[in-house]
């Protein structure tokens, strides 16, 4: 066995060693490059120069692996060491080559097949993937629109519901090894390239064109594997695969996660709008609208916003008589916020104003509003944080005829609730339309009165008792005050074009509140259900009925005259669409307002709700439920069916009319 010692002889570093053992080595080495004579010392230094891997060509030319040439000149080469290395290696460069492919990349990755490709009916067993390559990675985002393309110039619209990281290669990451070294490299250190970004994708419309109108229709083909997968961003391309409207209603652009979506176009924005025309069935104001958000989420700033676009002088709506009349909208205010829209938006500068102009949008304060004030005893409005007009009204008794539960202090049960109607129609027959309410209560204070109708088996006394009691209740100074009867102010209340707000912050209990806003908004909705209105002028205008705080009024509850309310207002909400009446409920409780009401609602704009029932009552879909808690102030959910599919929106950031002190 051959001892290899321990290398002692090679130990040394003087490039001058002329020892003898080297030199048999250096002639060894010769010998093998097929000399016979013992090498030089030159030769000597290139011998072990080509043995690292390098040649010499008879020029003296020295070709490294790369096959880059260094011409030596003269005696500029560097002297071996004994071990037969040159001192100038780690002076040597290698050419770098770039492994990129050539051409332009388009698109942010490609349709991928291995995860599975597969659209069905059932949104359950489709399987849409895309990889997405490295550089395109930090601006996806889920929640944005894609677009496909079909090899004959169809496209597949879609958008991005999930998003992975996935190994590219088979290995095990989760070890300490793996985990030490990743918190010790900088966080900028990742390499992209190592892993498989892939985005799932949800279809929702195939577009193509139609005699040169882009059209959506289901999703009914599949793409081809490897097909580009790029960013929509054409505006008439998403609007199409989204189903939203050219025209109509401003509400807001659109947005993914907060962020407005943009296109290349000017304005960059995407405006979305509420279908506004009979094209395709009625205009959706008169199928209804719910504005649900939470105090601080900016409701009453969108509600606002969306109500001064019905005021347009440029909007207007057929009647059955064939004429187009203007928008009128009356709107109940609890806090004392909507008189306000007739004063221009100090806040909104010149560059704002000519914004919303280019993107028609209509803003600045509206002359034509009045504040019809409720006249109660007791109660004074200071009206003073707007210029609007003021009008006071008050309640005459006399609509308590064909409003029994307008006199219902508190809840009446079936049996108490028909003596109270006896009672009243008895009342009226002696006293007319002139009898007042303090006149009703010495009506009842009449023993023979009770004894009468207990004895006739009309009303037992008991039930007499529970009625007075009920009726005795009515806050006092709500009927008959000195102000014009709201019964008498039809033209003050509803005008084509003009806004007419009815505020009750003033009023001093919620009771009173309640029989104020019920009582006008029952005297709009019977005329214009009415065949035989007692108003020509209510049931020949287009009305927006706002309502705030909606489910204080709208509520569903147990007892006879909250059943008869909600029965008027369902009943309303039916025949909107026919007499041009359009529901506009405003609440941070969408969940307490009445089931019966609540389903005739076809558009619901939700912001931020931070109460669990709240956001599973208003039913939207899923993805955009997840959402609204995190919501930022001006963000919004549009939920509408019959105008398009389920989006996101920002709202505009500056009002268009005065909000605020």
């Amino acid at each position: 066995m051959t001892d290899l010692g321990d290398f002692s002889d090679f130990a040394g570093d003087d490039p001058d060693d002329s020892s003898d053992a080297g030199q048999e080595d250096r002639g060894a080495e010769a010998a093998g490059n097929g000399r016979s004579e013992p090498a030089s010392e030159g030769e000597s230094a290139t011998a072990a120069s080509s043995a690292d891997g390098d040649s010499v060509d008879g020029d003296g030319v020295e070709t490294d692996r790369d096959g880059r040439d260094e011409r030596r000149d003269g005696g500029s080469t560097g002297t071996t060491s004994a071990a037969g290395a040159t001192d100038d290696a780690d002076d040597l460069q290698f050419d770098e080559y770039d492994a990129d492919p050539v051409g332009d990349e388009r698109g942010v990755g490609a349709i991928a097949v291995s995860p599975g490709l597969r659209v069905s009916e059932d949104p359950d067993r489709t399987a849409l993937r895309a990889f997405v390559t490295a550089g395109n990675r930090e601006r996806v985002r889920l929640g944005k629109y894609l677009v496909v393309p079909y090899p004959d110039d169809e496209l597949l619209f879609c958008r991005i519901v999930g998003l992975e990281y996935a190994q590219e290669f088979q290995a095990d990451d989760a070890t300490e090894i793996h985990a030490r070294r990743a918190m010790r490299r900088p966080a900028d250190e990742f390499e992209e390239r190592d892993f498989k970004f892939m985005a799932e994708l949800e279809p929702i419309a195939v577009l193509f064109s139609d005699r040169g109108e882009l059209k959506r229709r289901m999703v009914d083909r599949v793409p081809k594997p490897q097909a580009t997968v790029g960013e929509a961003t054409d505006a008439t391309q998403i609007k199409t695969g989204l189903k939203i409207p050219e025209a109509g209603v401003f509400l807001g652009h659109l947005s993914v996660g907060g962020e407005k979506v943009r296109t290349a176009a000017r304005p960059p924005t995407i405006d979305y709008r509420l279908k506004d025309d009979y094209t395709d069935g009625d205009p959706l104001v008169f199928r209804h609208t719910l504005v649900a958000g939470g105090t601080g989420s900016g409701k009453t700033h969108a509600s606002k916003n969306i109500l001064r676009q019905y005021l347009s002088g440029e909007r207007s709506y057929e009647m059955d008589d064939g004429r187009e009349v203007e928008t009128a909208v009356v709107q109940f205010d609890p806090q004392d916020e909507y008189a306000q829209m007739h004063d221009d938006n100090p806040d909104m500068d010149a560059e704002t104003a000519r914004r919303y102009e280019r993107e028609g949008v209509a803003h600045g304060g509206h002359d034509d509003t009045v504040a019809l004030v409720p006249k109660m005893a007791g109660s004074s409005y200071p009206g003073a944080n707007h210029r609007a007009e003021q009008l006071e009204f008050t309640i005459p008794f006399s609509m308590a005829r064909d409003l029994p539960w307008l006199v219902a202090g508190s809840s009446l049960n079936d049996n108490q609730y028909p003596a109270l109607v006896e009672l009243l129609n008895r009342f009226f027959r002696n006293y007319g339309d002139s009898g007042t309410y303090k006149q009703f209560l010495r009506f009842l204070d009449d023993p023979a009165l009770k004894e009468e109708l207990h004895e006739s088996g009309r009303v037992h006394e008991a039930t007499f008792d529970a009625v007075k009691r009920r009726v005795r209740g009515v806050p006092s100074g709500v009927f008959d005050q000195d102000a014009r009867p709201i019964t008498e102010l039809d033209h003050q209340l509803v005008r084509p074009g003009g806004l007419t707000v009815v505020p009750t912050y003033h009023l001093s209990s919620s009771r009173a509140k309640e029989l104020f806003v019920l009582a006008v908004s029952a005297l709009l909705i019977d005329d214009k259900l009415s065949n035989d209105p007692s108003s020509d002028r209510i049931k020949e205008t287009p009305v927006v009925l706002g309502m705030d705080e909606a489910h204080n009024f709208l509520t569903d509850a147990d007892s006879v005259q909250a059943r008869k309310v909600i029965q008027k207002f369902t009943e309303a909400a039916k025949q909107g669409r026919k007499e041009r009446l359009g529901l506009f409920l405003i609440t941070q409780d969408p969940q307490d307002i009445a089931d019966p009401v609540f389903k005739q609602v076809n558009t619901k704009v939700v912001l931020n709700l931070g109460d669990e029932d709240a956001i599973k009552s208003v039913n939207i879909p899923p993805n955009l439920e997840d959402k609204v808690p995190y919501m930022e102030k001006g963000q919004m959910v549009v939920y509408s069916p019959d105008n398009s599919e389920p989006v996101e929106l920002t709202g505009l950031s500056t009002c268009v009319t005065r909000h605020g002190d």
